[in-house]
């Protein structure tokens, strides 16, 4: 019988670096083109051209390979100093937005969380990998905003300074998510202007005219 699987990609085996990214790259499209249930680690080396020992030895199962390359693609955002407080979070709101609305990501993103919703591991993965990884980007805008004299500096707490970080993250990633992936709508200058204003100022200045 043929095998159903892809023929691989190339010949001969890739350097490790250059293994990584095509197996990321292969994970990501076997996901949007198989779905999850249908998605296998052999499917995934034929894409990449290498061998299934090849990711055993880097991911422990199916869950962990597509976690891990969904969260590859979260690690290309950056935060650039856009000069204040305020343009580095409109920045990387747009940036963020920009990321989900890529064919390949939102259609990664949806899959997995969908299958984490009853696969507790998975979720773990996905807090480990995505969640606590993102949160670097909260850190740093934090850091650079008390620095120029915008924040007060960090509490004798340090839980309550980290509760601070991961609400700041919640809130953020939470409505880029939900108006990119859920509500479909754009997120554009103005949205991301407004929002800003919303986080820095609160109800009563957002809702001003």
């Amino acid at each position: 019988m043929p095998s159903s699987e892809p023929s691989p990609r190339r010949a001969g085996r890739p350097r490790s670096a250059e293994a990584d990214a095509a197996i990321m790259e292969a994970t990501r499209e076997a996901l949007v083109d198989l779905g999850w249930s249908k998605l296998t680690v052999g499917h995934v080396a034929a894409r990449a051209g290498v061998a299934k020992t090849t990711l055993y030895r880097r991911w422990s199962n199916k869950g962990e390979l597509v976690v891990h390359a969904v969260a590859a693609l979260f690690d290309e955002l950056e935060l650039p100093d856009c000069g204040s407080l305020r343009r580095d979070i409109e920045c990387v709101v747009l940036a963020f937005a920009d990321l989900l609305q890529r064919p390949g990501t939102n259609a990664s993103l949806m899959a997995v969380v969908a299958e984490s919703t009853h696969d507790t591991v998975l979720r773990e993965h996905i807090r480990e990998a995505i969640v606590e990884r993102q949160k670097r980007l909260v850190l740093q805008g934090r850091e650079r905003a008390q620095a120029r004299g915008e924040l007060p500096a960090d509490s004798s707490d340090p839980a309550e300074d980290a509760r601070l970080v991961d609400m700041i993250f919640d809130v953020i990633a939470g409505a880029v998510v939900h108006r990119t992936l859920v509500s479909a709508e754009p997120v554009d200058a103005e949205w991301a202007s407004r929002f800003t204003t919303l986080i820095l100022h609160g109800l009563v200045a957002a809702s001003a005219p």
